[in-house]
């Protein structure tokens, strides 16, 4: 039987990356972006979509803002 990914139980609630992206102020690519440089990394999916834990955005929203303070 081929079932497809679920997200993991958790407390935590999972949110889209649209939603992400809503939260933290950002666009979906910057999203991306984070995932892609290891500022964040999805705890699910849901079909095809990536799903995040709020708090994991907002670890990376503080990762990233400390990088980009860091290169200039």
């Amino acid at each position: 039987m081929n079932r497809a990914p679920q997200a993991p139980s958790t407390d935590t609630p999972l949110i889209t990356t649209e939603l992400a992206a809503d939260e933290a102020g950002v666009t979906t690519a910057t999203i991306r972006k984070w995932v892609q440089r290891g500022h964040l990394r999805s705890a699910g999916t849901q079909g095809r979509r990536r799903l995040f834990r709020l708090e994991d955005v907002f670890a990376a929203e503080r990762t990233a803002y400390r990088a980009r303070r860091h290169d200039r």
